[in-house]
This record gives structure tokens, sequence and C-alpha cells, in this order.
């Protein structure tokens, strides 16, 4: 199975610009480009997904460049809704630092950044080098813009698909790019690359897009509580991203599987028939979960985070350091108590009970456990002093419900 296949195979091709790219693809030795704007200092699992093709292509001889809009970051691109929030100068060179490192330690490919380009143009250049090369027709017939045009675009963002479009020229003037790459919602971007490439060039480029990677209801992949899954271990800790995939969807899960993953196609039917056929042992959602995760944080990271999740589901939390503790209640609501509050009260106002006389049959009835240890007096009080490290106490009720305490 040639590369075009297997990525069809992975449900990876959306968009193709012409028919020959399927032989090409096989053949390996294109230089391609795959991007994103640096409108924040992290790449989230939604990059991830998308920027995978470029270690499939490289594996299969073609050659990656990655490209870190400083440029057109300063602009940003046109949501399907309203427009982008403007960032500072300063805060765009400080994301597009952050994602270039970040994307050069995951993958070890050359990252690009279109502003070193882009600032060389005043505004009669672009027009003349750039603008009188693209239709206006041409352009309102583009998805993102017709969806716009309802309630209204600024030219600013109607300009972006220029600058994408040169970015494409000048990679493939001085880079030798010839294919681009990216989600779905950037077709139109890149076959305006490609005209613009023909026209200027009399040379022919290329484009594929991949399907947005969506849960069941079509919302986007990747969030959970309303927060993204980051690939920065300091926003996202390897424990909180082992729970994401841990709890994907099973109807999604082997779709996860074949756009995040390495998996073969065989290891991967094997665990789609484990999914329908055994689904309460989740080797699908655990395999995701380790793949992911080592090639993201390493395998150490993967071995602690599933430590902390064994703990938590039926060990003694007490076996765990202070760092793997605020890691497993990251995702839990924080609570303040007085110091020195008594525990039936501490149950009424966490409304871990509903009144005083089931915080004493909880207590009573040895239902709650504080910092791993199981609680029968009415008596008993919580203290600072007794918290993991005089800041973090945990308490359970019965075997499923966890509450993160801190003191006021």
């Amino acid at each position: 199975m040639g590369i075009y296949e297997e990525l069809e195979w992975r449900g990876l091709i959306k968009d193709c610009s012409s028919p020959e790219l399927r032989e090409k693809l096989n053949a390996g030795g294109l230089t391609f480009y795959i991007g994103t704007d640096p409108t924040g200092d992290s790449l989230h699992i939604g990059h991830f997904s998308s920027f995978l093709i470029s270690k499939r292509l490289k594996d299969a001889g073609h050659n990656p460049v990655l490209l870190v809009g400083g440029g057109t970051g300063l602009i940003g691109d046109p949501k399907p809704d309203s427009e982008r929030p403007m960032i500072t100068h300063e805060q765009v060179e400080h994301n597009f630092n952050a994602l270039a490192a970040q994307a050069k330690k995951l993958f070890g490919f050359e990252v690009v950044n279109n502003y070193e380009w882009l600032k060389e143009f005043s505004y009669l250049e672009f027009l003349r080098d750039v603008g009188k090369f693209f239709n206006i027709n041409y352009m309102l017939s583009k998805d993102i813009i017709r969806r716009r045009l309802d309630e209204g675009i600024t030219y600013t963002e109607f300009s972006y698909m220029l600058l994408q479009g040169y970015d494409f020229l000048h990679l493939f003037e001085n880079k030798n790019v010839t294919l681009q790459v990216a989600g779905q919602d950037q077709w139109g971007n890149i076959t305006a690359g490609i005209e613009l490439i023909r026209k200027k060039t009399g040379k022919e480029a290329y484009g594929f897009t991949m399907p947005l990677l969506t849960k069941s209801d079509g919302s986007k992949f990747g969030k959970t509580n309303g927060k993204a899954i980051w690939l920065d271990a300091k926003k996202t800790s390897p424990y909180e991203m082992y729970q994401f995939f841990i709890n994907s969807e099973d109807d999604k899960v082997i779709d996860y599987l074949k756009f995040l993953t390495f998996l073969p196609k065989e290891e991967i039917e094997r665990l789609e028939l484990s999914n329908k056929e055994e689904p309460h042992l989740r080797l699908a959602h655990k395999a995701l979960a380790k793949e992911v995760i080592t090639f993201i944080h390493g395998e150490e990271a993967y071995d602690t985070a599933v430590k902390i999740a064994d703990t938590f589901f039926k060990g003694d939390i007490r076996d765990l350091t202070y760092e793997e503790l605020k890691a497993g209640t990251a995702d839990l609501e924080k609570h303040e108590v007085a110091d020195g509050i008594l525990l039936i009260d501490a149950l009424l106002e966490l409304k871990v009970a509903n009144s005083k006389r089931e915080a004493r049959d909880l207590i009573t009835g040895s239902s709650i456990a504080v910092n791993g240890n199981k609680v029968n007096s009415l008596d008993f009080v919580l203290k600072k002093e007794d918290a993991f490290n005089e800041e973090l106490t945990i308490l359970k009720k019965g075997k499923k419900f966890w509450y993160a305490v801190n003191f006021k």
C-alpha cells in the first residue's frame, strides 16, 4: 500500500487538487509545507492531528517544511462566524518562538516564519506583485468567504487569502515546495496559492486537505469541559491527556487511532474488533492514549499517567507524590474551607452531603476518606497541617466521587 492509499484508508484525504498527486505522493521526493498561525504559545491536539501528516509524508520519502505564520498571525484568518481578535507584535513573536521550539522538539523538521518575507512588502508592491493576480469573483466563490458575506467580513480578513497564497509562491520559488497540506477549512487558500504559482511561473503545484477531526456531534475534537488539550505539559498534564483519550467516544476511537497514531492497519483492525466485541476492556482507548502520550511526552510520562489513574481508581493515593496528586486532581473543582473545620460541616459546605443527617450517615458508615484514610468519627477535624504539602486535602465519597480542598 502506497502512502496515498494509506492516507485514504486512514481518512486523511478530503480534497485533492489533481488526480496525478496520487502517483507523485507514492513516488516520494516532494517538498511540502504545512502551517499554523501563532495564536497561542502551545500547539493543541487539533494541531497534532494535522502536523502528524508531516511525519507520515517524511517517512514516505518527502521533505517537510513547517510554517509558523508570524506574519499572517498578525492578521488572523477568517473564522466561519466572526473576526479573530488582533494580538500584539510582541505576543505574536512570543507565540512564534514557543511554537517553533515545540514543533522542532516533536518533529525535528525545519520551521520557517512568513513574517521574514511578508515584512519586506510595501502596500503598493504587494498590490502590484500579488493582488493583480487575484480575481474578486474567484475569491468570493471560496466557501469561508461566502459564509461570512451576510454578517460582514473586513478587508483585512478578505486579504488573508492573498497572504497565504503568496506564502506558497515564496516557498515554491525559494525552497522548491510544490505541495501544501492543511485542514479542510484551508482549501480555498491552498487553491489560491496553486493558481498564483501557475499565473506567475507557468508551473504546477499541488495541494490536499485533511478532514477536521470531530466528535460524534460534529463539534471540534480536542476539548474537555471547555478546555483545550494542549501539547505543553504545563498547560495539560500527561495525566489529563490520558483521561481525555481513555474517555474517548466508543464510536469515534477507531477514527482517532487512524488519525493520531502510526499503528498499522492490521493492529487497528484488531482493536476495532475488540472495541465491538469486548468494549469493557477499552483496549482501543488504552492504545490511543499510550501511542499519543508516548509520542508527545515520552514513555516515562505515559507510565506516570497510568500510575496516577490506577491509583485513584483502585490504589492508595498516599503512594503518589505531591506533584502526581496535583496532576490527578487538576480537573476537580477546587474548594476552600477554614482550617480546623469539622469534617461534618465541611461535607455540608462542599455539598458532598445535602443535610447534616446525611453527612453523619456518610461518616459513620465509613463512606468518607480524607487523604486516603477512612474516617468514621463525627469529631474529625480538617487541618492544614495534615494536608499534602500543607496545601491539598483530598476527600473521597464512596468509590467514585473526589473533592480537592484547600484551606482559606
